[in-house]
């Protein structure tokens, strides 16, 4: 049994990966840091800025400065509160959903605020969005802290729980968590291939519109994820 629906905010729900990627790609480019921004989001989305920069610093031997991330936070506001749109179809798709729902983020809440109420998806989830920053330990994904406390908060057991999920990292939090995980592939970030690595990391199967939800959905709580499998 499905009892829960739980969905990643950025890149699922809201169209912000592709505006976070091209802000991360230029400050980086200030430093000598070179990528394409679809490229970065298909390596980085699902990530902090700070664990971005942890990695680039691990992969490249360059120590990056701290106040990039001060930067790339008030550049990142301005840009998501001018440019953000809802990704298309998410407020029908959502409203049908027949279980509980939530939203599981990374992202700080006060930004999950503006970005819901710019969007007016905020009434779906009113009272029922979680981010990773606000729990004690504050660990983000790919860690699965913010889906267990959701589960916990909602009373569910985390294996009747579905998550929607944009990115590898999300997919490893949800699994890590115990949760079942529809891949997500809609968003203005996507890529050849998306798909394919989002069920390789453990999402059952992947949909790039909305419209599809709900007999995916449908379909998958008809059997249990060993029974389904990738598709």
């Amino acid at each position: 049994m499905i009892e829960l629906v739980i969905f990643d905010c950025d890149g699922v729900l809201v169209d912000s990966e592709i505006i976070a990627a091209r802000v991360e790609t230029a400050l980086l480019a200030k430093v000598g840091i070179e990528i394409d921004p679809i490229e970065f989001a298909g390596r980085y989305a699902g990530l902090t800025f700070r664990d971005i920069l942890m990695r680039l610093e691990a992969e490249t031997g360059q120590v990056l400065q701290a106040s990039l991330l001060d930067k790339q936070r008030a550049e990142l506001d301005r840009r998501l509160a001018r440019e953000l749109r809802a990704i298309s179809g998410v407020a029908d798709a959502v409203s049908a959903v027949k279980q509980p729902r939530c939203i599981c983020s990374n992202s700080r809440s006060e930004r999950l605020e503006m970005m819901l109420g710019k969007t007016g998806l905020m009434p779906l989830f009113e009272g029922r969005v979680f981010s990773a920053m606000d729990l004690p330990d504050q660990r983000p994904k790919p860690a699965p802290d913010v889906y267990l406390h959701a589960a916990s908060v909602m009373n569910t057991d985390p294996a009747n729980c579905m998550v929607l999920e944009d990115s590898v990292h999300g997919v490893a939090a949800a699994k890590a968590a115990g949760m079942r995980v529809i891949g997500f592939t809609g968003g203005a970030h996507s890529y050849p291939g998306h798909s394919d690595v989002l069920t390789e990391a453990g999402a059952e199967t992947a949909i790039n519109r909305w419209a599809d939800l709900g007999p995916v959905l449908e379909a998958l709580s008809m059997w249990t994820e060993d029974e389904a499998g990738p598709a």
